[in-house]
């Protein structure tokens, strides 16, 4: 149950010189996708058939475009900026929705990075339309931000490679028609002998073991590969370039996570705006309180920070074509933790209400919990930066 009358999140941020006419052209086709009704009839109990409507729909409203390529194009078409836009605004309305926009961009990156022409012909094009659902399976029990801890084999084997092992954790696992998959392929040690290959789910030895269900649902599974022969040249670049692959397709896609968790916080101060001046409190309002007031004023300041430093990784890409790993590890880490601060301060105030389940604050509640965790933990995005700085450091001249 949502308190707020408007239909979408503030564009106050479209003046920010981040954004030029084609970004606030691409967030107005976003408002009127929402407003037409893009997200309406979902049915949230269903989430495999709901992603793959939700998909159907944002790529015949052509908004898939921003994130996956032609095929004849090449990284440089994927648009940081545009995909930023498209989670936060998404996200303002509906996670999963924010979610299935998502995986089509993280799903195929890594193929319009590395694939072949080939490749890219088969695949692109049926995601860019939203005809198949894309997937990333990087992720194994043992190895989720310790990469180099990756078991998952593949092993040449004439003209083909035979994948053994299990991913788990892997966002539309169990209904994607594609996934890009990273095994141990063993040309080095460690991070060097990882290479990406792209496994169809009909390949002979592919399957799905567990779904796994989870607080704010989507789909989520643990995939298995037994003897899994993949030909070569669905191999994408070179061997043992997977690591350098799956961390290029991350650069581009974790300052998106940023703008996911903006979008729900965003949501949640407009909830407590709206919430706030009608709540009857000690013979006044709830907003006459100045208590409320300074949490309102902390949750803006917040989102504020956390929205410069999303767009200013997005802009750093896509305008300079300068490396971004620390810029996003910083936007990453400040709007999610950021939007769990702000969305548990929107909880506080709406009182009993706010932990009453289908609340729109309750929702938010659920679903930024897993922001701080997927696509590098909080934890190692602290680290990512302070390596990055000591590697800036020991280069710099005396």
């Amino acid at each position: 149950m949502s308190t707020v009358p408007t239909p979408g999140p503030s564009r106050d941020h479209l003046d920010w010189p981040f954004f030029g006419p084609e970004h606030r052209d691409y967030a107005q086709r976003l408002d009127g996708f929402a407003a037409t009704g893009g997200l309406a009839g979902l049915d949230h109990a269903a989430v495999d058939g709901t992603c793959r409507t939700l998909v159907a729909r944002l790529g015949a409203a052509e908004l898939l475009d921003a994130a996956v390529p032609e095929p004849h194009q090449d990284g440089s078409a994927i648009s940081s900026r545009k995909i930023c836009l498209a989670r936060e605004t998404l996200a303002w309305h509906d996670g999963l929705a924010d979610f299935a926009f998502a995986m089509q961009g993280l799903g195929t990156g890594a193929i319009t990075l590395a694939g072949s022409p080939d490749l890219k012909a088969t695949v692109l094009p049926k995601a860019r339309r939203g005809d198949w659902l894309a997937a990333f399976a990087l992720s194994e029990a043992d190895a989720g931000s310790d990469v180099a801890a990756m078991a998952c084999a593949a092993r040449p084997h004439g003209d083909a490679y035979v994948l053994d092992g299990e991913k788990t954790w892997i966002s539309n696992g169990g209904i994607a028609d594609v996934y890009t998959v990273f095994a141990r392929s063993g040309e080095a040690p460690g991070t060097r002998g990882i290479s990406a290959f792209v496994v169809f789910p009909d390949d002979p030895g592919f399957s799905v073991t567990e779904r796994i269900d989870v607080i704010a649902p989507h789909p989520l599974a643990t995939i298995r590969f037994e003897g899994c022969r993949i030909p070569a040249e669905r191999r994408l670049g070179t061997p043992g370039e997977g690591f350098k692959i799956a961390m290029r397709t991350l650069d581009i896609f974790r300052a998106s996570v940023a703008a996911a968790g903006l979008g729900f916080a965003r949501r949640a101060l407009d909830e407590a705006l709206a919430y706030a001046p009608r709540r009857k409190m000690l013979g006044g309002r709830l907003a006459d309180l100045q208590l409320t007031q300074a949490a309102l004023g902390d949750m803006a300041t917040g989102i504020d920070a956390a929205a410069l430093l999303t767009y200013r990784a997005a802009w750093r890409r896509d305008v300079q074509g300068l490396p971004t790993t620390r810029e996003a590890a910083m936007a990453k880490m400040t709007a999610t933790e950021t939007a769990q601060t702000v969305i548990d301060r929107a909880v506080q105030l709406f009182g009993g209400r706010g932990v009453r389940s289908g609340e729109t604050v309750e929702r938010l509640y659920r679903e930024i919990r897993a922001l701080r965790i997927y696509e590098g933990a909080t934890e190692v995005q602290k680290l990512i930066i302070a390596r990055d700085l000591l590697k800036a450091t020991a280069k710099a001249p005396p």
